[in-house]
């Protein structure tokens, strides 16, 4: 077993939305949850992050620029207003020179960001810096990690094995590292008779689809998230709205969690590429069966779970079809806490936390990942 040292850490949040309840997406809960692990185990963690973040310091270095919509309408997570990819190069140059000047003492970056600039620290400041990729290949990124040099103090880790594949098939190889639940933040529930769908609100994770397939079986469907595309609600959401479909907003924990751990069944339906899923493990974890899309990673997320179904990507029918049936086993006494249990063996955060506690220390000390890693949370590198 290897002892972990005290690290200075500077985390290095995805820069688009402020790090607070309720959580902008899943993303921002698990950069959240890990800054507030690592300051609770002793670590001196330093986090950069968007304005109106919690855990920010008097820095202003480290506070990053939010996006100025001119207009609510035009806001969307898909896209950056004018001027905005200006001002994050500007504000990651000048967190750049203070690290270069040695005026925030770090021993190891854990990068989140969705910007290439913090990939290059290691190569320009010698830096230690670890990247989780939480999304499919983003050029920017591709690009700076293709500027790296064979002996940079880099490491890259993916959410999924679909994810890494995805990047190794762009020039980038990492390793297999799963994101956690909080079991103490998502508790298990009751059931009830409703279905429910939660998370961002864009095309992508598509809710409208979530809305049809309830429509066809006649279920009640209530929704939870905030609004990334005001258009696309708009035009796909809003007018579906009513009668047995019931928006709530965007809800934070402990609302989220009781609302979800009351429902039969929570139906997940992205139609890109999925990452990793993190809303199919949170339900799991309340006890709540799962019928979603097979898209992306959410087939490893659900693979070998109990109460959960996965059918083709965009077929409504057939999603409508397995939550029904998903719901009919609740009300025959389906037992939930077995389904958490599951959850909570495969996913839990205490277990993902002191796993990248490690992995931090090993790059902080320039040792070899592999062989320092527990098997069951980083496997072999995709593509190396």
């Amino acid at each position: 077993m290897i002892a972990v040292e005290r690290l200075r850490v500077l985390v290095v949040a995805p820069e688009r939305h402020a790090l607070r309840q309720p959580h902008a997406g899943g993303l921002e809960a698990v950069v959240w949850n890990r800054v507030r692990w690592l300051r609770r185990q002793g670590h001196t963690v330093f986090l950069c992050a968007a304005d109106g973040s919690d855990f920010l310091g008097p820095r202003p270095e480290l506070r990053l620029p939010r996006p100025r919509w001119g207009r609510p309408q035009d806001a969307s997570d898909s896209t950056s207003p004018d001027g905005h990819d200006r001002r994050m190069a500007g504000a990651f140059g000048r967190l750049r020179d203070l690290l270069d000047a040695r005026m925030l003492p770090v021993d190891v970056v854990d990068n989140h960001s969705l910007h290439g600039d913090p990939i290059l620290w290691s190569r320009d400041l010698g830096l230690p810096v670890v990247t989780t990729l939480h999304t499919p290949p983003l050029p920017g990124m591709v690009r700076a990690a293709r500027m790296l040099p064979g002996r940079a103090p880099h490491r890259f880790l993916a959410v999924s094995q679909f994810t890494a594949r995805a990047w190794s098939d762009a020039g980038v190889d990492s390793f297999v590292f799963p994101n956690g639940v909080d079991a103490d933040q998502w508790h298990l529930g009751a059931g009830g008779p409703g279905w429910v769908w939660f998370g961002r609100i864009v095309p992508e994770k598509a809710p409208h689809l979530a809305i049809r397939a309830a429509q066809r079986a006649g279920a009640r469907l209530r929704i939870a998230g905030r609004i990334g595309d005001a258009a696309y609600f708009a035009r796909e959401v809003e007018p579906l709205l009513g009668g047995r479909i019931e928006y709530l907003g965007p809800l934070g924990l402990p609302a989220l969690s009781d609302v979800i751990g009351a429902s039969a069944v929570a139906l997940v339906t992205p139609v890109w590429d999925e990452p990793f899923g993190l809303v199919a493990a949170e339900a799991l974890m309340t006890g709540t069966p799962v019928a979603a899309f097979d898209a992306g990673g959410i087939g490893e997320v659900l693979a070998g779970m109990p109460a959960t179904t996965v059918v083709p990507t965009g077929d409504v029918g057939a999603l409508g079809r397995a939550a029904a049936g998903l719901a009919a086993l609740s009300r025959w006494g389906l037992p939930r806490g077995r389904i958490r249990d599951a959850a909570e063996a495969r996913y839990s955060l205490e277990q993902r936390h002191r796993e990248i506690e490690r992995v931090l220390s090993v790059a902080a000390n320039g040792a070899a990942l592999p062989a320092l890693v527990t098997a069951d949370a980083v496997g072999s590198a995709v593509g190396a």
